[in-house]
């Protein structure tokens, strides 16, 4: 039997193991350093669900220097944990994913043929953390991009939560990208791979920049954050995905994140995956959003436009 002693040694070994757990938990997450723009077009890959859709992807190659291409696999709501597990159900998979745009994952990935990959997380993002390991398989897929090949550059998609959640939309998107974007989702994987980190291409802070000047009457023709938000089908609100004006918003976050250039002078008159007219912002309005997105970048070194410089 073990003695009092015995009782004590294990005690005081689990106490130091939880210590040691808690300082590694606490260290400061990485700032990645910061990167050159790409010297052609790239090959990107789109991993996520509904709030990467079809569009945003498409939009991105319009903006993006010629010779811009981009394969997906998305769902409704989807893990990175579901993509990854083949006995877990993507929701909506075959209507998500469609030629030309399709390509299996973990194929895609692992081929080396991809100059980007980006990455998304499902949300509610605090479940993701809690219930299906997100920073696990965050850190999974940026390793099988890693192996596939060595100078691939990943990126993380911040997104956002609903536009009526309990908590208030504004302030999750501001108070989740420290505490659970950057520190719980990214810090494992940066910690262990400084030289080769996930950056991130922050879609949350971009259109919550947007709303903040919509809201303070600065952008022509756009009034509050429910003008970036699609409508369903009854007419209501969608709290949650946003409609063509915000795609573009977030397609112009992509780029410059992805080519390390300001987005100012982009073209504002985009189509949909399918071919159709976007609704478009004003030429006023889109250039102030232009601004805002570059402005929005600038200020967050873990996009690696610290690069950027003097670029204004």
């Amino acid at each position: 039997m073990m003695g009092r002693r015995g009782f004590l040694a294990l005690g005081a070994a689990a106490t130091m193991l939880g210590l040691m757990a808690f300082a590694i938990r606490s260290r400061p997450v990485p700032v990645p350093p910061p990167l050159e723009p790409p010297t052609g077009p790239l090959k990107v890959f789109h991993l996520g669900h509904s709030l990467v859709g079809p569009d945003i992807p498409h939009m991105l190659m319009q903006l993006a220097p010629e010779g811009h291409a981009y394969n997906s696999q998305l769902g409704s709501g989807t893990s990175l944990r579901a993509h990854w597990e083949p006995e877990e159900e993507i929701l909506d998979f075959e209507t998500a994913n469609r030629a030309p745009a399709f390509r299996d994952a973990k194929e895609a990935i692992r081929s080396g043929g991809y100059g980007a990959v980006v990455l998304t997380e499902m949300v509610e993002l605090r479940d993701a953390i809690k219930y299906f390991d997100a920073a696990e398989y965050l850190g999974k897929w940026a390793n099988l991009a890693r192996e596939g090949a060595p100078e691939v550059r990943l990126y993380l998609y911040e997104t956002w939560h609903r536009l009526d959640d309990p908590d208030g939309w504004l302030e999750r998107i501001g108070s989740d990208l420290d505490a659970l974007w950057t520190r719980k989702l990214l810090g494992p994987d940066s910690r262990r791979n400084a030289q080769h980190p996930v950056y991130l291409i922050p879609g949350g802070q971009v259109l919550a920049a947007i709303v903040r000047a919509a809201e303070a009457g600065e952008i022509p023709g756009l009034a509050s954050r429910d003008g970036l938000f699609a409508r369903k089908p009854s007419g209501d609100l969608d709290t949650i995905h946003i409609n063509d004006l915000g795609a573009y918003a977030v397609a112009l976050t992509h780029y410059a994140v992805l080519y390390q250039r300001p987005p100012q002078g982009l073209p504002h008159q985009l189509t949909r995956a399918d071919g159709t007219p976007a609704q478009a912002f004003s030429l006023a309005a889109a250039a102030k959003v232009q601004q805002i997105v570059w402005d929005t970048l600038r200020a967050l070194p873990r996009t690696g436009i610290a690069a950027a410089g003097g670029i204004k």
